[in-house]
């Protein structure tokens, strides 16, 4: 017989935190009515005396055959009996009173009532049988009816939880219990749920599973990582391996992720990549890529010190280190999402020097990683720093990589270099540059490839004349026009905003002031309803890009107002296309006229909206109604649109540079005696109040709006 089944003496239960259903007194426990005690007493021997009260053919019985209040009662007996020393192995030596036990709870019509009861009495007689009934209670069968209870209610699951606690000590039970299906994570399931009398239990039942690695895979995939971490911790070389690899494998959502990380089992997978040996660097190095995803763990992982034993890595001409470098690499672009990584100044320029040294797979990491750290929003100097050394150059060539995946990461990476040093980086660019962003942009490429390409001409300077002509002979312009059509029809997307603020940003360069052909090439391949729409659809970004188009189209209404003034008329003029601010014949194509491009409510809509980065340019544009020659039709116009109550919000909670041109706007305005009766309540005490607390630079124009409100002699020292 297995040592580990041997009797031991009958105490209470070791681990349990439970108690038994109370039970009756001993002396008022009835017998079968068809059976009466069978007395074999010893003289001079109590113990004997009182065992022999005990009849087990009648429990037996009883269990076997009884209902199942009868048997309730019957286990309930079991279990007082077992307790108080009364039944022990010698009573039952074939062990038949556990095997009737174990029947009776694997049938299914048993009641939960029952239930409970015999897995008392199973658990009393756990403590006080050995040989063939300890192997009984210690059988995979026995252990699976006693682990379908842990689903069960409250009373049930409290009593098998304490059964498989108080046979927990049998190596075999510890094993066993972990291969039954579903039991580890029922026990997890109970050990979250805090219920009072299950939890404490089931946690220590989990505490005594985690001595086999296998059971604590098993706990992790539950989600319980605690052993896990604690073999990773503590463990010997071989188990750490183990365990490091499960995390590899698994599958882990980002709460998971989060939760390895919050737990500490970042530090001792770094530790195994810095010092174990071989098969221990490549477990921890795909745990490790495994848990970098999270943005909480990359953090961890920069404050480790991980990054330059990474780089390193990718560094070495070692062959046996060789298969690292891809989940080396792999890592890096995780963690560089994290702004931290901006702490070492040196990576991105170590990374960029890699580029041309690597494989695809490490190429496209190392993309990742330099698209991660140049964008984040205090990257300007480790921007500088790549193009400093040569970044634009190395990306050039990558421009007609064949691999899909390099070649976006690629032009990315271009993108955010491009942010804040565009003549920089026009330097660079030759005519075959340009040519290959144009065929990017027509080509049926994915749209994150064509907002890349646009993004980056969008950032080129609109002072490069030689670039704009060579992007017209190229025909961007209607081939820009008509993707912006194919996309404001599409689904809302990050990508579809991006390229649709790239779009806007390109027009601005073709409806530059000082070229009105070019403006006249703009505007006649349709770019001004595009611009309109992105007023109303386009995001904060787009609509600032969209009105400074406007506004620069609007600047040239007065020239080319007067130089189309016919002087005579065969025909009168429509009513249609006369225009009351520029008082003539206008009309988009002609005079570029915001009027009857039906700009004006859409540039007020702007100024109404939540968000104030496209206050600046909607004034601007705004402000072109608002000259000398034409601002008393214009500030009527403004006003329709509601422009009086969007220009007084600007000035209370705009910008300065905004509040600035708001209070110049509205100086005009109310020089008109209609606005000053309709809005001069409304406006007195903001005006008031910004002219006592707001920026002093305000003061005089203030001082002149509160004068045509009769609130301020014009003899004030406001002036």
């Amino acid at each position: 017989m297995d040592d580990d089944l041997t009797a031991s003496p009958c105490p209470p239960p070791a681990y349990s935190t439970l108690h038994t259903p109370s039970l009756p007194p001993l002396g008022s426990i009835p017998s079968h009515p068809t059976k009466a005690p069978t007395a074999v007493a010893a003289p001079g021997h109590a113990m004997a005396m009182a065992r022999a009260a005990v009849d087990v053919e009648d429990l037996l019985v009883r269990v076997k055959t009884g209902a199942e209040a009868d048997l309730a009662a019957a286990a309930r007996e079991v279990a007082a009996l077992a307790a108080n020393g009364r039944l022990g192995e010698d009573d039952d030596e074939d062990g038949l009173l556990v095997a009737a036990l174990l029947a009776r709870l694997a049938a299914a019509a048993a009641t939960a009532d029952a239930r409970v009861s015999v897995m008392a009495a199973l658990r009393r007689l756990a403590g006080c049988v050995a040989g063939e009934s300890k192997e009984r209670l210690a059988s995979t069968e026995a252990l699976s009816s006693i682990v379908r209870s842990l689903s069960r209610d409250a009373d049930e699951r409290r009593e098998a939880i304490a059964v498989l606690l108080d046979l927990s000590d049998i190596p075999q039970v510890r094993q066993r219990i972990g291969r039954i299906k579903g039991c580890v994570v029922m026990l997890v399931t109970l050990r979250n749920a805090h219920e009072p009398g299950t939890g404490d239990d089931a946690d220590k039942l989990l505490a005594i599973l985690s001595s086999n690695p296998q059971n604590v895979l098993l706990m992790a995939e539950a989600g319980y990582f605690r052993p896990l971490i604690q073999y990773l911790k503590q463990g010997s070389d071989m188990n750490k391996v183990l365990m490091a690899t499960a995390i590899s494998k698994m599958f882990l959502s980002e709460h998971m992720k989060s939760s390895l990380g919050e737990d500490g089992a970042i530090e001792p997978l770094v530790d195994m990549f810095k010092h174990g040996n071989l098969e221990a660097k490549h477990s921890a190095l795909g745990a490790l890529c495994n848990l970098s995803s999270s943005l909480q763990n990359a953090e961890l992982l920069i404050n480790s010190g991980i990054t330059g034993p990474l780089l390193q890595l990718l560094f070495s001409v070692t062959s046996a280190l060789m298969a690292l470098r891809e989940p080396a690499s792999a890592i890096l672009a995780a963690i560089a999402q994290s702004e931290r990584i901006l702490l070492h100044k040196d990576v991105a320029p170590q990374m960029l020097s890699l580029l041309n040294l690597s494989s695809p797979v490490i190429q496209l990491h190392l993309l990742r990683a330099l698209n991660s750290i140049s964008g984040h929003a205090n990257a300007k100097r480790a921007r500088s720093k790549i193009r400093q050394n040569g970044g634009v150059q190395l990306l050039l060539p990558f421009l007609t990589e064949k691999n899909v995946g390099i070649k976006i990461a690629a032009l990315h990476l271009m993108f955010h270099l491009s942010k804040d040093s565009s003549q920089e980086l026009a330097e660079q660019f030759r005519e075959t540059h340009l040519d290959i962003f144009v065929k990017i942009i027509s080509s049926p490429t994915s749209r994150d490839e064509k907002a890349a390409a646009v993004g980056i001409l969008s950032n080129l300077p609109a002072t490069d004349k030689k670039a704009t002509e060579i992007l017209m002979r190229a025909n961007l312009l209607p081939i820009l026009i008509t993707l912006f059509e194919a996309n404001m029809a599409a689904a809302v997307t990050p990508q579809r905003m991006w390229l649709l603020e790239g779009i806007a940003g390109v027009f601005i360069r073709f409806t530059v002031t000082w070229d009105r052909k070019l403006q006249s090439s703009a505007v006649g391949h349709g770019v001004v309803p595009c611009l309109v729409k992105l007023l109303s659809e386009g995001s904060v970004d787009a609509k600032s890009k969209a009105a400074t188009s406007l506004a620069q189209l609007s600047q040239s209404t007065m020239a080319l107002r007067k130089s189309k003034t016919p002087r005579w008329l065969c025909v009168p003029p429509s009513a249609e296309s006369y225009c009351t601010v520029h008082s003539c014949q206008c009309t988009v194509k002609s005079t570029f006229c915001l009027v009857k491009a039906g700009a004006v409510h859409p540039l007020v809509q702007t100024l109404e909206g939540e968000e104030r980065g496209a206050d600046g340019a909607a004034l601007e544009a705004l402000g072109t109604l608002m000259e000398d020659e034409v601002w008393e039709n214009g500030s009527r116009v403004i006003e329709r649109a509601s422009g009086i109550h969007a220009l007084l919000r600007i000035a209370e909670a705009g910008e300065p540079s905004s509040q600035d041109k708001a209070i110049w706007m509205l100086e005009r305005m109310f020089r008109l005696e209609a606005h000053r009766e309709r809005y001069g309540e409304i406006a007195q005490a903001l005006l008031i109040d910004l002219a006592q607390k707001g920026d002093p630079a305000l003061k005089p124009m203030i001082g002149k709006i509160l004068a045509h409100l009769e609130l301020l002699q014009t003899q004030s020292s406001y002036f």
